[in-house]
């Protein structure tokens, strides 16, 4: 993960899932407020006899709006052609599914995570990049690898910023303190404040067993079984032990919520502390103002040894519908929405973190208050990439059980076999 950054640079939020309904359509010719979409080129020629255009977007909740904006600014780019471009809110996780299901109705261009790419390209309705020497060229060498099955890109690279930190309220964590999170529990115990985290989901349970050394590492050659590396039973119970007895202890501070609690928590005078994903740093800022604070996700005493706290990362995509009507608009289209030009866009709107390598070093991106934070976490995560469908569900239940109040943290054999039953279950196709 350390090669993420010399490409990286990343900012903050990336927007997840939120499920949409109703669209707002792009047509028309001429002058745009839009992005200019440098970068990305305007000859007409690549439509090849494609016109009378008619196509299909979705995007995330919080994006549409931008995205609007966006491809009307595509459309003025080719007054020669008629185009229409429906945008339709659609949650990137959700639009996998919505593709697999029915590829006919769904979206020609959409957005998707890292781990969605090898189901689409194993059931076919995803198309290959047709501007591969642009995608390498222009964007993280890491984002653009996660993308690409035997040699072939299919997806372009939106951003390099899927993953999550500590978000804090600076009045209350102490200066130093959010460096571990025995004292970042403490501060807010002491000021009556909750520290709250997805501990029940997937995404960010898996710290419970990464921090401890285990990693993925991939899929068998079924494509379908999780493989993970190698490593020490006893350092990953240890580690599982750790958390179960730190969040026992702080049972009256410590609260397994969705993450879109935090900022409401803020906003109330509820919340001190919390782990977040970069998609939520605009409104965990609007609920803090000033008292808005941001760090690596701390370490963790594993028996006299703080350890630093290992986290899931990946990164988002564009892609193109193989049953798209149009297909080299939609290619033109996609190309063109992970542009330079439209990811630093996203970066000051919206605060997501570009893939784009030139995007990544404006002055914009570099000087976000949130940067060293996505950063320096990211040195310290594993990549959101070839996991198994069942990947999720087990490693949330682990996490459940461990801060069940029925749950003996002290009991080494009984998180034995917890862990044991986890990697059955996520392996078990």
């Amino acid at each position: 993960m350390k090669k993420i950054i010399a490409g990286l640079l990343a900012v903050m939020m990336m927007a997840t899932a939120f499920a949409g309904c109703g669209g707002q359509t792009s047509t028309g010719e001429g002058s745009s407020n839009g992005s200019s979409g440098e970068g990305s080129s305007t000859d007409t020629s690549l439509f090849g006899e494609e016109d009378n255009i008619s196509l299909k977007v979705w995007g995330p909740d919080a994006s549409i709006n931008l995205l609007k904006k966006q491809c009307d600014a595509f459309v003025a780019l080719y007054p020669e052609k008629k185009i229409s471009i429906e945008v339709v809110a659609q949650g990137e996780s959700d639009a996998a599914t919505q593709l697999l299901n029915d590829a006919s109705t769904a979206a020609d261009v959409f957005g998707l995570p890292s781990d969605q790419i090898n189901k689409l390209v194993n059931a076919k309705v995803i198309q290959e990049v047709a501007f591969a020497d642009e995608v390498k060229a222009n964007n993280d060498t890491n984002v653009v690898e996660a993308a690409t099955i035997d040699d072939k890109i299919y997806a372009y690279p939106e951003t390099a910023d899927n993953g999550y930190y500590l978000v804090y309220d600076n009045s209350v964590v102490k200066s130093g303190d959010e460096a571990k999170l025995e004292t970042i529990l403490e501060d807010c115990k002491a000021a009556g404040k909750k520290f709250i985290m997805d501990a029940g989901n997937g995404f960010y349970s898996c710290m419970f067993v990464f921090t401890g050394g285990l990693k993925t590492d991939g899929l068998e050659e079924d494509g379908l079984t999780q493989k993970f590396t190698d490593y020490n039973e006893d350092d990953v119970v240890a580690t599982m032990q750790a958390f179960s007895k730190l969040f026992h202890d702080y049972s009256s501070t410590f609260q397994s919520l969705e993450v879109s609690n935090i900022a409401s928590g803020f906003s109330s005078g509820t919340c001190g502390a919390g782990i977040d994903g970069t998609w939520d740093v605009v409104a965990n800022q609007t609920a803090l103002g000033d008292k808005y604070g941001a760090a690596k996700l701390p370490t963790i005493n594993v028996n006299g040894e703080d350890k630093q706290i290992v986290s899931m990362f990946g990164y988002k995509y564009v892609g193109v519908n193989a049953a798209a009507k149009f297909p080299r608009a939609a290619q033109i289209l996609a190309n063109y929405l992970t542009s330079e030009d439209c990811q630093l866009e996203r970066a000051q709107e919206l605060g997501w973190g570009p893939s784009n390598k030139a995007a990544a070093q404006s002055d914009f991106v570099k000087n976000n208050v949130t940067i060293s934070a996505i950063l320096a976490q990211a040195e310290n995560s594993v990549a959101q990439a070839d996991l198994a469908d069942q990947f999720w569900d087990p490693m949330g239940n682990l996490g459940n059980q461990l801060i069940a109040e029925k749950t003996d943290p002290t009991n080494t054999d009984a998180m034995k076999q917890l862990l044991n039953e986890t990697l059955t279950n996520i392996k078990d196709v």
